[in-house]
């Protein structure tokens, strides 16, 4: 997928990104019997550029040449993997990445002008991909280009790139590469990424055009044109129209004629062809002529730029027969909750509350879609190591919101509050915090019982509590959640994701894209 060239000549992120599409021509018919042919289906973006890597029996070194790789995390600290479930599963998190690279002759041609050839590549497209840790269903948040939020420092062999406090969320490839992208996703999310995938504008059409086209619905005639030039150039009329190659990029790009021409708008075009390709994929691939699936092969992995450890053919391919377990049904598109942040109404920040709801749905590993998939059991209850009365605990004031300042003295009034509990070692923290919910933090796991007997005190569910290379001792966040009272509050977890993160089921036939008003013909 990638984003378009329409922003106003300011707009830092003013150029679309790439993120590519693999998948095949289609055979009907059923396989002949003296002929070995490789059936695969694709379950998301990733699986179709994973689904043709599987093609790499042909020529699997020279495949694996092509794959180009980059360090998976360039920030100063990490997110701990997640804890399996009671039957030793564990979730998969990968961060897609489309670049909006101009530095080849061939992505250049594709958007953009000379002017762009050299210029630092940025990230207008990233969707995290969380597959549930029993593989029965799968996640997808769509982050807008354009939100503003907090980047951390990034380092390289050759450069350091210092934290960033509010930046467009695009920025963070541009500073050092991919790994700072999982960098900043981990920061926003608290989500350990146990990968990514990066592909280009040139990659998008290679892989539309392996594909061979995908349905896509507009509820009125759309051209994507402004009179000053800007717009991806769509041109399609009311209904139902199969799109591939360089339409396909247009549809992909789109920001203006669609919905509010806003990026929001966008990613619900995107998760809408990313759909209708999966249940295209999984009703019709299928790969028997050696010659195409050599071909496939050849611009996936031309087309990927993954971290080490998917950095083999085969690697991608056991990663895809993952990523195919989960059925179409179960696949739920969303966009990340956000609300505007200043009089621009393209520069969004994430929704206190909502954004956080889907989030934390995601790090507990539960369905978004509310079918009532079985979540994951209750985190493991430790025995404290050291006893309340002797226990170090900082607390630190996060009340503060896009749209409320922090609360005056609120770690001052909480720290109290728990030497009334016996934590008497309880100290007030300056260092400058936020968060939508109240947190827990541990650095190692021999403080572990110790943040959950914290926790257990003030009524804090144990699902907040994580583990944090950014604390270097049990530390307490008092979140926006808890802004007031000495109890914390209650609260119902929620069975699906909000309202307002646009929700879109993968097995949905009959999505079509409004259009903007004034981009008819």
């Amino acid at each position: 997928m990638t984003l378009d060239t329409q922003a106003r000549p300011k707009d830092r992120g003013r150029h679309g990104g790439g993120s590519g599409r693999g998948g095949g021509d289609t055979e009907p018919g059923a396989p002949r019997p003296k002929r070995r042919i490789l059936r695969w289906s694709a379950t998301t973006l990733a699986f179709v550029i994973l689904g043709t890597a599987g093609a790499g029996y042909l020529y699997y070194e020279h495949l694996n040449a092509n794959i180009k790789k980059a360090e998976r995390n360039l920030g100063d600290s990490d997110v701990p993997e997640a804890t399996p479930n009671a039957a030793g599963q564990t979730p998969l998190n990968i961060l897609m990445i489309g670049s909006d690279s101009r530095n080849t002759a061939k992505d250049l041609k594709l958007g953009g002008s000379k002017a762009d050839v050299g210029r630092p590549p940025l990230a207008d497209v990233q969707m995290l991909l969380h597959v549930s840790a029993d593989r029965s269903n799968m996640s997808v948040v769509s982050l807008p280009r354009d939100t503003m939020i907090p980047i951390p420092r990034c380092t390289t062999a050759e450069k350091k790139y210092e934290a960033l406090s509010l930046a467009m969320a695009n920025e963070s490839l541009g500073r050092g590469g991919p790994g700072c992208t999982v960098a900043t996703w981990q920061k926003l999310a608290r989500i350990h990424i146990d990968h990514f995938m990066m592909v280009d504008f040139s990659g998008v059409v290679d892989m539309a055009d392996a594909i061979g086209g995908v349905p896509v619905c507009v509820k009125q005639n759309v051209y994507s044109h402004t009179s000053d030039g800007h717009g991806s150039g769509l041109k399609l009329e009311a209904g139902t129209h199969p799109v591939k190659g360089e339409q396909a990029l247009q549809w992909l790009r789109t920001r203006y004629g669609f919905e509010d021409g806003t990026d929001i708008g966008r990613t619900h075009a995107q998760h809408m062809y990313m759909n209708s390709m999966v249940r295209q994929l999984r009703a019709n691939a299928t790969l028997g002529n050696p010659t195409e699936m050599r071909r496939l092969a050849e611009a996936a992995t031309k087309a990927l730029t993954v971290d080490e450890g998917l950095g083999t053919v085969k690697k991608l391919y056991d990663l895809a027969g993952e990523l195919q377990k989960v059925p179409t049904k179960r696949i739920t598109m969303t966009t990340l909750p956000t609300v505007q942040w200043s009089q621009d109404h393209n520069r969004l920040v994430p929704d206190p509350e909502d954004a956080d709801q889907l989030l934390s749905m995601v790090r507990d590993d539960r369905p978004l879609d509310g079918r009532g998939a079985k979540h994951r059991t209750e985190q493991k209850v430790k025995a404290p190591s050291t006893p309340a009365g002797t226990l170090a605990v900082q607390v630190r004031n996060g009340t503060g919101t896009t749209t409320e300042a922090p609360t005056p003295q609120r770690a001052s009034t909480v720290t109290q509050v728990l030497r009334g509990k016996g934590f008497t070692r309880a100290e007030a923290d300056i260092t400058a915090a936020t968060g939508a919910k109240t947190l827990l933090l541990y650095p190692s796991a021999d403080l572990e019982g110790d943040a959950q007997a914290v926790a257990k005190a003030l009524g804090v569910p144990l699902g907040q509590v994580h583990r944090s290379t950014d604390v270097s001792g049990v530390t307490l966040v008092v979140g926006a959640d808890w802004r007031t009272g000495d109890a914390y509050p209650k609260s119902k977890s929620a069975d699906k994701a909000p309202s307002t993160a646009a929700v879109l089921p993968g097995d949905k036939e009959d999505a079509c894209m409004e259009v903007q008003k004034g981009f008819t013909w």
